[in-house]
């Protein structure tokens, strides 16, 4: 149809990948309207990206993933000790990331099973520690493999308190455990004497009242706190101090009434207070019992992990079930504490990535401004990146609303075809690691993953789904 306007008001143009004919339009005083655009980061794999685009069976599993990753409830409901609540062996360690021996260890992961060892008394030394895990005499096992998730290195010995959490609508469980705080903490691979109190300090005391103060106040609703959360400034992986608060206001009451000690319960009032970052571990479990829910669906292209294990970075499939698709962990980029340079960063480690994985996290930084204080670069930044996550995820989240993109839901559930077709990768913030064992964190900043991982998940997802492909 005709429009009488376009002599008036002038030509709009809509162009896509080059920015050099933006500039040319833009100096004849044309209105441009840039599109982003790239070719498939994989040619090879554009057969795969049609079949897939033209197929309804696809379509209805990712619906059905969606559909149940975005139903989930998680809430907190416990605390058991590793032992117990995954069944953790004598000898046995849980680490974050996909599957990796002692050989192939970065320094921070070699740390944290250092302490973990010395923790559970199985090393006299830390030179005896490092010499019985390279002699292949105690078992690594990665977190996910357990229905668990780790921050970091991603440690869990045993004796380890960890937290419970459950799925109120379609079951499941997850697991993880409590946040050590900032500094010196065996998730960034140090293992010294303070540590190493610390650990028994959350054990003996911490725990315990946390056990006392869930079971009178009945289980606790964690992403409501984390919706009210992203209301608040928080991102949900980085930025917690929002989702610490609340949870500690949720908990106040019964924690005064414990039936322990006032100076047990002053204790641990100061250190939740002080570790603004409680609520991660309290979130990662939350998504990964959110993430479970849409695995193992035949058809379905939507990613259901990502994790690091300070050498390589992995993702899972729900469509694949749980084979790992792995490339090479890059190193992040961003702020880094005074005294440390870019040689002294590890590549990116930790199982964190499950808040990206569920629509938090990188992909809520629109929610949080601030966080590019912590991690690096500027306000416009932390908005293009939300924005950024709607081209390769299936929907948006019912319950986490970005304030800033008028209330817009968070994009969720991430399609290894949008990655691939689009060439964009998720967009990950995260803290770093210093590559030496016992030397803590560093810096925080922002992290691509390989592309590698999505290239070749979606060529395995296309050989095992063949047959639904050529319907």
């Amino acid at each position: 149809m005709w429009n009488e306007d376009v002599l008036s008001s002038g030509p709009r143009v809509a162009t896509a990948g080059i920015d050099l004919i933006d500039d040319a339009l833009a100096r004849q005083d044309v209105d441009v309207a840039p599109t982003r655009w790239q070719p498939p980061s994989a040619s090879g794999l554009a057969p795969v990206l049609s079949s897939i685009a033209l197929c309804d069976g696809v379509r209805t599993a990712n619906r059905t993933a969606l559909e149940r990753l975005t139903g989930a409830r998680p809430h907190l409901v416990g605390v058991r000790p590793a032992s117990e609540a995954v069944g953790l062996e004598p000898g046995t360690f849980l680490h974050a990331g996909p599957p990796i021996d002692w050989a192939g260890a970065s320094g921070p992961l070699r740390g944290a099973l250092t302490g973990a060892a010395l923790l559970e008394g199985v090393a006299s030394s830390p030179d005896d520690a490092t010499a019985r895990f390279a002699r292949g005499e105690f078992r690594l096992e990665p977190c996910h493999h357990r229905a668990a998730v780790g921050p970091m290195a991603g440690v869990v010995s045993p004796s380890m308190p960890m937290l419970v959490i459950e799925n109120e609508a379609g079951g499941g469980k997850a697991f993880c455990t409590i946040n050590e705080g900032l500094g010196k903490v065996l998730r960034y691979g140090a293992f010294s004497a303070e540590v190493i109190d610390r650990l028994r300090w959350i054990e003996r005391v911490l725990a315990p009242v946390l056990g006392d103060v869930l079971r009178a106040a009945g289980p606790l609703d964690l992403y409501a706190m984390a919706g009210e959360a992203l209301q608040m400034g928080d991102e949900c992986h980085n930025r917690n101090r929002a989702g610490t608060s609340l949870f500690l206001r949720a908990i106040g009451p019964h924690l005064i009434e414990a039936p322990r000690s006032s100076s047990d319960a002053a204790e641990c009032f100061r250190f939740i207070t002080g570790n603004d970052h409680f609520f991660l571990n309290l979130m990662m479990p939350a998504a990964k019992a959110a993430a479970d829910t849409a695995r193992d669906i035949e058809g379905s292209t939507m990613v259901v992990a990502m994790a690091r294990n300070g050498t390589e970075f992995g993702i899972q499939l729900s469509g694949t079930g749980n084979e790992w698709f792995t490339g090479p962990s890059g190193v992040p980029q961003g702020l880094l504490f005074p005294g440390y340079g870019p040689e002294d960063a590890n590549p990116d480690i930790g199982d964190s990535t499950i808040t990206e994985t569920v629509g938090v996290g990188g992909f809520a930084m629109a929610s949080a401004p601030a966080i590019v204080k912590f991690v690096g670069g500027s306000s416009d930044l932390a908005l293009d990146s939300s924005r950024r996550m709607y081209a390769i995820t299936l929907g948006e989240h019912p319950l986490f609303r970005l304030p800033a993109l008028d209330f817009r839901g968070t994009p969720v559930g991430i399609d290894v075809a949008l990655v691939v077709r689009r060439n964009t990768l998720p967009v990950v913030n995260t803290g770093i690691a210093g590559r030496e064992a016992g030397v803590g964190q560093v810096g925080a900043g922002l992290v691509d993953p390989p592309a590698r991982c999505f290239e070749n998940a979606l060529a395995r997802f296309a050989e095992r789904h063949a047959s639904l492909l050529r319907t």
